[in-house]
């Protein structure tokens, strides 16, 4: 299914914007719900940002392009210009072992963005089902953690950090510890987008 300009323009912009703003926003996981009634609602924070949320969103919303575009937009303005990164920004943001994660989001927005506006045999209109949004994000995010240890076996490989650094560890504090969460943001994104894209026929 092709997607017309204004809507790539469309959702370019809000994906920058969407992004962004994921920067700041921490990522919770609550209580059991069965618990909600006699504890109430409690909150924990997860120790990462939704960025990989809001990617995978406006993937699945505005396709490969609109979704590769947002986030070259926003590297560029996180290495040029504003400190809109986790721990900053900036063009020495090049030599963190998580930037590999950063720069994971283009090749992660593109997986994932052809796969949710590829046509599959059992769909009848152009409007995928949820379980095919589902695969596309999970698919993404699949790409973006591989490329991301990818740049830290690179980043050990050629030491570009003075100081201690451990591949196992960072391995498991960048990919394994945030995955079962990240995996519920791919669910969450799939279900806002499948909604969406049913709201606006598309």
């Amino acid at each position: 299914m092709s997607i017309s300009r204004p809507y790539i323009l469309m959702w370019t912009i809000v994906g920058l914007f969407l992004t962004i703003g994921a920067s700041f926003l921490p990522a919770y996981v609550t209580n059991s719900p069965w618990q909600w009634l006699s504890d109430g609602v409690t909150a924990y924070p997860l120790g990462f940002k939704c960025q990989v949320g809001a990617v995978l969103l406006v993937s699945c919303l505005g396709g490969r392009t609109a979704g590769v575009l947002a986030q070259v937009a926003y590297l560029l303005l996180g290495l040029l210009w504003l400190k809109i990164f986790n721990d900053g920004g900036g063009i020495e943001y090049l030599q963190k072992p998580t930037f590999g994660y950063l720069l994971a989001f283009i090749p992660g927005a593109w997986v994932c963005g052809q796969l949710a506006f590829k046509r599959f045999p059992r769909t009848a209109t152009s409007t995928p089902h949820l379980e095919y949004l589902g695969l596309s994000c999970l698919c993404g995010l699949i790409t973006i953690h591989a490329i991301g240890i990818i740049y830290l076996i690179l980043f050990q490989l050629f030491n570009w950090q003075d100081g201690e650094f451990t591949l196992l560890e960072s391995i498991a504090n960048y990919s394994i510890y945030p995955m079962i969460s990240q995996l519920v943001m791919g669910c969450t994104a799939a279900s806002i987008a499948f909604i969406v894209r049913r709201i606006m026929f598309y």
